[in-house]
């Protein structure tokens, strides 16, 4: 996996390379040695704590209240801009359960004041996807907290019926995403994050299973099954359904265990449309046979969804980190 990190890696170097100016003043140097410790620590939160797939939940559901549609000046018009922070928007039905994820990036920026909440939230997404295997994602930091919550009712539902009025799976994908500015492969690139994480019946309420051994599917129970996929029985919280067997482990079984007769996977009415609706099955079956692929194209789409609404107020436009070595 390594190998194919570094290969994957290859074009966010060069971009990485073509803004080294951004390293331009002292504040921007000191920002840049924050994130480096940041970075660090929240490498060493993930692997202690196994909280991957809800840290890359957090960064999602701060940056999809953007709407690029909108006449709203920032911060109104949502986006990766801390606004989760906020007790009335974390108190929205989307986020139920993303308490305890806000907790551990507020814990990264008390280590490191100089961080925004909205670059702690990306950051911890970004290293999670890549400490559970998946690739190094480009990243842009510099955000500007926003002073207000976002408004409810911009992020996607899991099953109809759908607030945004859409009679579809694919309708409401594309109504939200859209609103996004992704097409229909970036929106199979970015729900290809499913591969790791699981849902709650006390959270989203789209699965029978919840919190504990006996409410866990046998892939969330614990032994004899490693969500890791390497024997470690180590994972945190029991319970939940996942969409994958191996939910810890960040790779294509998405794409190649979706839609089988295991009743023990999830497998919700937004899966499902992605390996039927002609728009977007090729990008699925394509990322089935080729996780290279996969990991390439569902990198360039988080930075992007990192980077809706974002304001930059560090070096010129924001600044880049290299990849570290790990």
């Amino acid at each position: 996996r390594a190998s194919t990190r570094e290969a994957m890696s290859t074009a966010p170097a060069r971009r990485v390379g073509a803004v080294r100016e951004h390293f331009i003043d002292d504040d921007a140097r000191e920002y840049c040695r924050a994130l480096e410790g940041a970075r660090e620590a929240a490498f060493a939160m993930l692997d202690a704590r196994k909280c991957h797939p809800i840290m890359v939940r957090l960064a999602w559901h701060d940056a999809g209240t953007f709407d690029a549609t909108a006449a709203d000046a920032w911060p109104r018009c949502g986006g990766a801009n801390g606004s989760i922070r906020f007790d009335a928007e974390l108190a929205h039905g989307a986020n139920a359960g993303l308490k305890k994820a806000l907790g551990y990036a507020r814990e990264i920026v008390e280590r490191f004041p100089a961080l925004s909440h909205a670059d702690a939230i990306q950051l911890c997404g970004a290293c999670a996807i890549e400490s559970a295997g998946g690739p190094r994602i480009p990243m842009k930091y510099g955000r500007k907290d926003s002073d207000e919550p976002a408004r409810e009712g911009n992020l996607p539902d899991a099953e109809a019926p759908f607030g945004d009025g859409s009679k579809t799976p694919g309708e409401h994908l594309r109504r939200v995403f859209g609103r996004l500015g992704f097409d229909d492969r970036e929106i199979v690139a970015l729900s290809g994050a499913h591969t790791i994480g699981r849902a709650f019946k006390e959270r989203s309420g789209t699965t029978e299973y919840g919190y504990g051994v006996k409410n866990a599917t046998k892939y969330t129970g614990g032994c004899p099954f490693s969500p890791k996929g390497d024997g470690d029985g180590d994972f945190g919280m029991p319970g939940g359904a996942s969409w994958t067997s191996c939910w810890l482990k960040f790779d294509n079984s998405y794409f190649t265990e979706g839609g089988s007769d295991d009743k023990n996977l999830l497998w919700l009415s937004t899966d499902r449309v992605l390996h039927t609706d002609p728009g977007f099955a090729p990008h699925f079956m394509r990322y089935a046979r080729d996780q290279d692929a996969f990991f390439f194209e569902f990198a360039q789409a988080f930075a992007k969804l990192s980077e809706c609404g974002a304001r930059w107020v560090v070096g010129k436009g924001g600044v880049y980190l290299p990849a570290a070595d790990r």
